[in-house]
């Protein structure tokens, strides 16, 4: 699944892929947000990189599930 991560203040957003289920990722943004604002969201991509993102500076959260198509000759 895709993610892409709108952020205040920042003029490019965070986009990144993982393997976990949608609803898994919106149940912990949506106890770091019942926390408060000084708390931070926790992101694991496919790859293992991990992304701290504080719950003041989000703007946005999309989850895209579908299959994302890719170009050229790669399977």
């Amino acid at each position: 699944m895709e993610i892409r991560i709108g952020i205040t203040h920042a003029t490019r957003e965070l986009s990144f892929e993982t393997d976990k289920k949608a609803a898994e990722l919106e149940k912990d943004i949506a106890s770091q947000i019942a926390k408060g604002d000084d708390g931070m969201v926790r992101f694991e991509d496919q790859k293992g990189h991990v992304y701290l993102v504080p719950v003041a500076t989000l703007a946005y959260v999309e989850m895209v599930t579908e299959p994302v198509r890719k170009v050229g000759f790669a399977p």
